[in-house]
C-alpha cells in the first residue's frame, strides 16, 4: 500500500515540477514583482497617464529647429553650444527631438543622436566637465517626447551637447544631428532661452528653417494639452480693430519673463491661418507703476520678420523691471502685403508675466482701450490660466509630464506583456493542475480500490483460517458430544454414568462456544485486546499436542499496546511458524518465548527439526513469514543452531505514541498526601 501512495505522490510531483520550472525560466527584470504588484503597477500607470499632459503636436508652419550637415556614417562628431549671459546653477537639461511622421510607426524622432555627451563650464573653463552621457545601449529611441536629463546642480555659463553617434534622418537616409529645441533650466527658468548658439556645422535652406538660433527660440513642436482645467476660448478683436491691452497686476512685481500664447493653434485641420492669427507684426510691451503710464519703461519690442518668428507659445526673457501695470499695443509698421488694409486683428489665448518663476498675471483684470465693438470673446480669457485644451502648465512641469508620459507609455506594454505571459502561464498551470487533480483523484480511487481488494483478500484468508479452526475444533467437539450422547443412551439405567457423561458433554459444549467466540472476536479485530497470550497458548496446545512444547511470556502486560491489527498479524505470524514446523521440520520439541518491554517486543520460536528450506526464498525464510513481518513492520531473522533445528526471531518496536506517553508519565510529578493533610509534589 505504501508503494501505491508513493507512486501517486511521485506522479503528482512529476507534473507539478515542470510547471514550476516554466515559471523559474521566466526570470526577467520583472521577476521581483508578484502578479498582484504587476497588476497594481499597471493600474498605477493607467491612473498616472490619465493625469499627465498629452502629446498634441502643433500644425501650420514655422521654425523647426537645428540640423547639422549630413553624413554617410554614424560616427561623425557634431555639437551645439549655448552661451549663457552669466553663470547659473543649472539642474536640468532638456533635448526636444525633431519629429516626423512615419507611415508605419507613426510620429518618430528624426536625427536625434543615438549617443551623446553634455558638457558644462564657466567663462574661465572652456573645456568644461561632462554632466551627462548617453550611450547607444541606453535605448533612448524611439521617442517623440522630450528627453529630460536631471543633473547635479552645477555652475555654468555655457552648455555644449556633443553627438558621438548620429542617427538617420528620414527623407534621404543620411546621418545628421537634429534637435527642435534645447532647454537649460536653473530652477523654473529656461536660462538658455534666445541665447547665442554655436554649432559645428549647419544646414540652411531658403526659408532658413534650420538656423541654429531656432534651437533656443522657445518654440516647441507640442501644444499644451493638459489633462486638467477647463476649455477657454481665446480673445480676438474684431477685424480692423487694434486695441491696446492693459493688465493691472494689483501690486508692483519685478518682471523677468513674458509668455504670449497664440490663438487657437489647433482647433481646425487644416488651420484657416498660418498660426499667426492676432499676432501683430510689431508688438510693444511696456511696464509702469502708474495707471496713465507716464513712467512707462519698454519691456519688449517684438518684430515679426517671418512666420518662423511665431509659434504656439512665444517666450522672452526680459531685463528685470518692477511694474504694476503692463500695456501691449501694436506699433505702426510698414505695410505688409500679406494683410489687406482693415484686416488687422489682435488676440492671444493667454498672457503670462513672470516674477521669480511665478505667473503674476494669473486671474488679473485686463482692459482694452480704443474705439471697439462689443466682442463675444471675453478679455478675462487672457489671464484665466487656460487654453483651448485646459489648464496651462508651467513650462518645466509641462516638459516633465511629457517625458513622464513617454516613460510610462514605454513601460506599459512591457508590464502588459509580462502580465499576459503570466496569465497564460497561470492558465497552463491551471490546466495542468486540473489534470493533476484528475489523475490524483483517479490514483486515490485506485489506491482505495486496491486497499479494498487487499482487505477483502485478508478477510477471506482470515475466514479461511478460522473456518479450518472451526472445522477442526468444533467438528471434533461436536463429534465427541455425539459419542457422549450415544454412551448416555446406552447407560440410561445407570444414573451416575449418565450424569458423568452429561457433565463431560457440558465441558465440550463450553469449549465449542469459547472457540466460536474466539473466531468472532478475531474477525472483528476487536475483543482480542487482552487474549493474545491466551490465543497463542491455546493454538500451541492444539497444534503441538503430540510434540514436546513450551511457550513462555515476559512482560505480557505490554502486549495490549499493540494495535488490533498488529495483534492479529502477530498471532498469525506465530501460528504460521507452528504450522511450518509441523509441516516441514519433523521436530519433536518446540520452544517459544515472547519478551516485551516498553520499546521492543521480541518473539523467538525454535525447534529441533531438520530446518526449513523454502525454494522460493533466497535466504531460506518462508515467504509467508516475510510477508507477515513486513505487514508488522518488524525485523525478521532466522538462525540454524549448531545442535540442529531452526530459530526464528521477530523484533517489533512498540508504537511511538505509547513510548511518548511513557516518557510523559515518567516526567509527571507525583502528588502525595502528608500526615498533616497537605499535598507534596515529588519529581
Amino acid at each position: 500500500m505504501f508503494r501505491i501512495h508513493f507512486i501517486c505522490i511521485m506522479a503528482l510531483l512529476a507534473l507539478i515540477l515542470p510547471a514550476i520550472n516554466v515559471c523559474a525560466q521566466a526570470d526577467t527584470a520583472l521577476e521581483a514583482l508578484s502578479l498582484p504588484r504587476l497588476e497594481q503597477r499597471l493600474a498605477t500607470i493607467d491612473s498616472d497617464l490619465e493625469q499627465l499632459a498629452h502629446y498634441s503636436l502643433r500644425s501650420g508652419i514655422g521654425a523647426i529647429g537645428y540640423r547639422s550637415q549630413r553624413h554617410t556614417t554614424a560616427q561623425q562628431p557634431e555639437w551645439v553650444e549655448i552661451e549663457l549671459d552669466r553663470d547659473y546653477l543649472i539642474d536640468e537639461i532638456v533635448l526636444v527631438p525633431t519629429i516626423w511622421r512615419d507611415t508605419n510607426k507613426g510620429f518618430q524622432a528624426d536625427g536625434f543622436p543615438a549617443a551623446f555627451r553634455i558638457f558644462a563650464g564657466t567663462t574661465g573653463d572652456r573645456t568644461g566637465t561632462v554632466v551627462a552621457e548617453y550611450r547607444s545601449t541606453d535605448d533612448i529611441l524611439p521617442r517623440i517626447a522630450p528627453l529630460v536629463i536631471p543633473i547635479q546642480e552645477v555652475s555654468a555659463s555655457w552648455v555644449r551637447v556633443e553627438a558621438t553617434r548620429l542617427s538617420i534622418r528620414a527623407f534621404d537616409g543620411r546621418y545628421a544631428f537634429q534637435l527642435a529645441e534645447l532647454l537649460v533650466f536653473s530652477g523654473p527658468e529656461n536660462v538658455g532661452l534666445r541665447r547665442p548658439v554655436k554649432a559645428s556645422s549647419t544646414t540652411l535652406d531658403r526659408a532658413g528653417a534650420w538656423d541654429p538660433r531656432f534651437l533656443v527660440d522657445g518654440f516647441l513642436p507640442y501644444l499644451i494639452d493638459s489633462a486638467q482645467g477647463s476649455q477657454s476660448i481665446a480673445y480676438v478683436s474684431h477685424v480692423g480693430e487694434k486695441p491696446t491691452l492693459i493688465l493691472d497686476l494689483g501690486q508692483p512685481y519685478r518682471l523677468s519673463r513674458i509668455h504670449l500664447h497664440a490663438v487657437d493653434q489647433g482647433d481646425t485641420v487644416p488651420q484657416a491661418y498660418a498660426g499667426d492669427l492676432g499676432i501683430p507684426h510689431h508688438l510693444i510691451v511696456e511696464g509702469s507703476n502708474r495707471a496713465d503710464f507716464s513712467d512707462a519703461v519698454p519691456l519688449l519690442d517684438y518684430r515679426r520678420e517671418s512666420i518662423n518668428d511665431t509659434g504656439p507659445i512665444m517666450m522672452w526673457r526680459i531685463p528685470e523691471h518692477t511694474c504694476r501695470y503692463v500695456r501691449l499695443l501694436e506699433a505702426e509698421s510698414d505695410h505688409n502685403p500679406d494683410i489687406r488694409p482693415g484686416q488687422f486683428r489682435i488676440g492671444f489665448a493667454e498672457i503670462e508675466l513672470f516674477s521669480q518663476g511665478q505667473n503674476v498675471a494669473l486671474n488679473r483684470p485686463v482692459t482694452s482701450i480704443g474705439n471697439l465693438k462689443r466682442s463675444l470673446r471675453s478679455l478675462d480669457a487672457l489671464t484665466d490660466g487656460n487654453n483651448l485644451y485646459g489648464k496651462i502648465l508651467p513650462l518645466r512641469a509641462w516638459i516633465n509630464e511629457l517625458a513622464r508620459r513617454h516613460d510610462l507609455e514605454t513601460e506599459r506594454p512591457i508590464i502588459a506583456a509580462e502580465l499576459n505571459r503570466r496569465y497564460a502561464a497561470q492558465k497552463t498551470n491551471l490546466n495542468r493542475m486540473i489534470w493533476v487533480a484528475a489523475l490524483l483523484a483517479a490514483g486515490i480511487g485506485f489506491t482505495f480500490l486496491i486497499d479494498r481488494i487487499t482487505r477483502l483478500r485478508q478477510i477471506a484468508r482470515i475466514k479461511e483460517r478460522f473456518a479450518a479452526d472451526l472445522h477442526d475444533e468444533l467438528g471434533a467437539n461436536l463429534h465427541t458430544i455425539g459419542l457422549l450422547c450415544d454412551l448416555a443412551i446406552e447407560k440410561i439405567d445407570s444414573r451416575e454414568n449418565v450424569i458423568r457423561l452429561i457433565e463431560r458433554s457440558r465441558v465440550f459444549t463450553e469449549r465449542s462456544a469459547a472457540a466460536a467466540r474466539y473466531c468472532t472476536d478475531m474477525l472483528e479485530a476487536e475483543g482480542f485486546n487482552e487474549d493474545l497470550a491466551e490465543g497463542m497458548k491455546r493454538s500451541t496446545t492444539r497444534l503441538l499436542a503430540d510434540l514436546e512444547h513450551n511457550l513462555s511470556f515476559e512482560g505480557a502486560q505490554y502486549l495490549h499496546r499493540l494495535r488490533p491489527r498488529q495483534r492479529i498479524d502477530l498471532f498469525f505470524f506465530y501460528k504460521e511458524c507452528l504450522t511450518n514446523i509441523l509441516r516441514h521440520s519433523g521436530a519433536t520439541c518446540v520452544r517459544a518465548r515472547m519478551v516485551a518491554d516498553p520499546r521492543v517486543i521480541c518473539l523467538t520460536v525454535a525447534d529441533n527439526g531438520h530446518g526449513i528450506h523454502d525454494p522460493a526464498s533466497n535466504n531460506g525464510i518462508p515467504a509467508s513469514l516475510k510477508r507477515r513481518a513486513r505487514l508488522l513492520g518488524a525485523q525478521l531473522s532466522m538462525d540454524h543452531p549448531v545442535d540442529g533445528g531452526t530459530c526464528i526471531t521477530l523484533k517489533l518496536k512498540t508504537p511511538r505514541r505509547f513510548r511518548f506517553m511513557r516518557k510523559l508519565k515518567a516526567r509527571r510529578p507525583k502528588i502525595t498526601r502528608s500526615t498533616q493533610g497537605t499535598f507534596d509534589l515529588q519529581p
